[in-house]
């Protein structure tokens, strides 16, 4: 879900490679022979899953970058190798195979016509698993998905080390919790929406209190994006009625960026409510996983409300307006949009001191049994 390093309003170039195109640029690239390939669902880039005739690993995912993104080669290279240091650290992540070249990736051609686009290309390891928008979570995933958001933070923050990594610090990434008050230049994408209304509050809320409480939050580089499709998980107990969940994938780290610890949980809680059938009880469980880890401080703490608010109309009001440049691939890009409106409004009604109480008092009882 990346794009928008310029903040204003721009048409992207997705790229629309065919299947056999597909294959062909596998071929040329990478020096493999696709006996097998499908596309698969993605916000702006485009997305295939290859089976190849070769030896070892035979699933990958080639990742085209849309021809925006695909200028920022330091951001790609720092965010690949992010996924490749998470691996070694022991982290289900995709890494890189190497081009014919030896390299990470390769920028490409659109196609053979002159001054066509072009797109960075990559072949990621395909991660097995069910993202969790397929499942019906339960309190010990949620947790699990909490505490992964707070790991993956932590020893990205402490221990990677890249010349690339500069490229993270992305000042107008309009997907970046900090830049919530540049919606106001994309609010027009909802129409005469009746939600308009609760997205300025949002907005106005946001610049009031979280504006001034940044910089009492504690720096980090977030992954920006672990929302219930970005998560793969299968299950590691025969027992139907109360599956155990563990985390097999961790998906699509375009929308790295610095920020803050609690930017990250917020972002996992927003998007753990869109599937969930009691979405407000949701943000405890993923608040205790991520405090096991690392717990928030009494202003991280203050500014969940509106951080997860902020974080709905992120994805409510983008959405609206890519579908706007895209019409066709409007019902992935909505996919949020069918129950996050919903969830949105609920919060507003319950009022942020109810809401927290729900959620820390959860996140509390934790403390007295956590899990194993």
């Amino acid at each position: 879900m990346s794009s928008g390093n310029d903040c204003q309003p721009q048409a992207l170039t997705k790229p629309a490679l065919g299947e056999k195109e597909a294959a062909e640029l596998v071929d040329r690239v990478f020096g493999l022979k696709v006996s097998w390939i499908r596309s698969l669902p993605s916000y702006d880039d485009q997305n295939f899953h290859v089976r190849v005739s070769a030896e070892g690993a035979d699933e990958y995912v080639l990742k085209i970058t849309n021809s925006e993104d695909s200028q920022a080669t330091d951001l790609i290279e720092a965010q690949t190798q992010a996924m490749m240091f998470l691996s070694a650290e022991g982290f289900p992540s995709a890494t890189p195979y190497l081009t014919k070249d030896g390299n990470i990736m390769s920028l490409e051609s659109g196609d053979t016509r002159p001054g066509s686009k072009k797109y960075m290309v990559r072949l990621l390891t395909y991660l097995p698993g069910i993202p969790v928008a397929k499942i019906a979570t339960n309190a010990q995933i949620l947790y699990e998905i909490g505490k992964l958001a707070a790991s993956v933070d932590k020893v990205l923050s402490e221990k990677f080390q890249h010349p690339s990594v500069k490229s993270l610090h992305r000042g107008q990434f309009i997907w970046n919790l900090a830049n919530v008050p540049l919606l106001d230049q994309y609010i027009y994408a909802l129409g005469q929406n009746k939600y308009c209304a609760v997205v300025e509050q949002v907005i106005e809320q946001f610049k009031g209190k979280v504006i001034p409480k940044l910089s009492s939050f504690r720096a980090c580089i977030n992954h920006g994006d672990l929302n219930d499709h970005n998560i793969l998980v299968d299950s590691s107990s025969a027992s139907l009625e109360n599956p155990q969940y563990r985390v097999s994938g961790i998906l699509d780290f375009s929308d790295m960026s610095y920020g803050y610890y609690v930017f990250e949980v917020a972002i996992a809680i927003m998007y753990m409510m869109i599937e969930s059938p009691d979405p407000l009880s949701v943000g405890g469980h993923v608040l205790a996983g991520f405090e096991s880890i690392m717990p928030l401080t009494t202003d991280e703490r203050g500014a969940l409300f509106l951080l997860v608010s902020g974080r709905f109309a992120q994805s409510l009001v983008m959405a609206a307006h890519t579908a706007l440049l895209y019409p066709e691939n409007k019902e992935y890009l909505t996919i949020t949009a069918k129950t996050g409106w919903k969830h949105l409004m609920t919060m507003f009604e319950l009022g942020q001191e109810a809401v927290e109480k729900m959620w820390f008092e959860t996140a509390q009882a934790y403390m007295h049994h956590a899990p194993a």
